[in-house]
């Protein structure tokens, strides 16, 4: 477990607030998991960003009538801290019985109190539902990997000395499994998604890459750790000329967490998955 994390509200009985209160943001400091990968703030081999979409925003109009949205939220991957789940939806719950003027006021609000907690500016986008049911369900890209024949037997951590690859022939592809679980390292509740691998480098065993992703199955991270560690493992294997890597998180509390990692400046598509 992070050690921050045994002091933020995750795991433990909440009193709900219903009006604005943004002490309730609890940020984790990213350096002890980059530690973990032999990683710190000066050395991160990629950018990114963690997406986080809230199905479950309302607050108050002046007039005292209440307004439901969606919310979209991008943190930078190399922001100092991330921001604890449950203390992002106490948060957000905060707004409920809070009166902003519009919609406009209150993206301003959760600008400046999310980018104070993460340490870097933090975008906000804020959504009617007509305008979220007119993007409708997407797809990921790529070849999906999940009919392939696998025989597994190591659930317990992340095993990298699965994956296989053919250094002698040089592909650009992508692939994509809805197979990765993981669990929480506080509640040790399940965690489920969907990963992407898009890379140009030695030609990857695709086998073997769902072998490795279903290897995370009873691992205790952070949704953003799992996929720093998988862009990592990828591309001590690979030696790619490029590679991202990300993963769409089923949500919980309404809340899903998709975090991006690439060797390269990427457009993010924020297309929300069957699932989610």
């Amino acid at each position: 477990m992070h050690p921050a994390a045994e002091h933020s509200p995750l795991g433990k009985s909440s009193e709900y607030i219903c009006t604005y209160t943004p002490s309730l943001l609890f940020p984790i400091p990213r350096t002890a998991k980059w530690a973990e990968l032999g990683l710190t703030a000066q050395t991160l081999p990629y950018q990114g960003v963690d997406i986080w979409n809230c199905y479950e925003l309302s607050w108050l109009l002046p007039s005292g009538k209440p307004v439901v949205a969606i919310a979209e939220f991008s943190v930078p991957a190399d922001s100092p801290n991330i921001i604890e789940s449950k203390s992002f939806k106490l948060y957000l719950n905060s707004l409920n019985q809070s009166v902003f003027a519009d919609r406009q006021h209150l993206q301003q609000v959760l600008v400046a109190d999310l980018s104070a907690a993460a340490g870097k500016p933090v975008g906000v986008v804020i959504r009617s539902l007509d305008e979220v049911q007119a993007q409708g369900v997407a797809g990921l890209p790529g070849t999906c990997i999940d009919e392939l024949d696998i025989e597994v037997s190591s659930y317990d951590h992340p095993r990298p000395e699965l994956l296989r690859c053919d250094a002698a022939r040089v592909v650009e592809e992508s692939l994509h499994t809805h197979l990765l679980k993981s669990n929480c390292p506080v509640t040790s509740q399940p965690d489920w998604g969907s990963v992407v691998v898009q890379y140009r480098g030695a030609a990857l065993d695709h086998a073997s890459l769902l072998a490795y992703i279903v290897s995370f199955r009873q691992h205790s991270d952070f949704h953003e750790q799992c996929v720093e560690r998988i862009f990592l493992d990828l591309q001590r294997l690979l030696k790619p000329q490029s590679l991202t890597v990300y993963a769409r998180y089923v949500r919980r509390g309404g809340l899903d967490i998709n975090p991006y990692r690439s060797t390269e400046a990427i457009s993010v598509d924020n297309g929300r998955l069957a699932r989610q």
